[in-house]
């Protein structure tokens, strides 16, 4: 499912027109960014969780030169399912 895709169902479901859905969608995103930019994590209860993981810095090999290189610490996004949608993933 894309981003199109997911607005159509999001209006469908709530019976908005798809103008108020891209905006609820948008806006959702926007806030999910916002709080993992500032390294607070998200919670939907039941859904699971949005947060940010701090990767140390360690030594790796450049695959084209087979050359020892350092990789800089950094942050990236990481989502864990909560509890009911493992089990409705489950189910399927």
């Amino acid at each position: 499912m894309n981003k199109a895709e997911l607005v159509a169902a999001v209006a469908q479901q709530a019976e908005i027109s798809k103008v108020q859905a891209g905006k609820v969608v948008a806006s959702f995103l926007e806030g999910v960014t916002h709080s993992l930019k500032s390294d607070v994590s998200v919670t939907l209860v039941g859904f699971g969780t949005f947060k940010v993981i701090k990767r140390k810095a360690r030594k790796g090999i450049n695959p084209r030169t087979k050359k020892a290189i350092n990789i800089k610490a950094s942050k990236a996004p990481r989502f864990v399912a909560g509890k009911k949608l493992k089990e409705a993933v489950a189910k399927k």
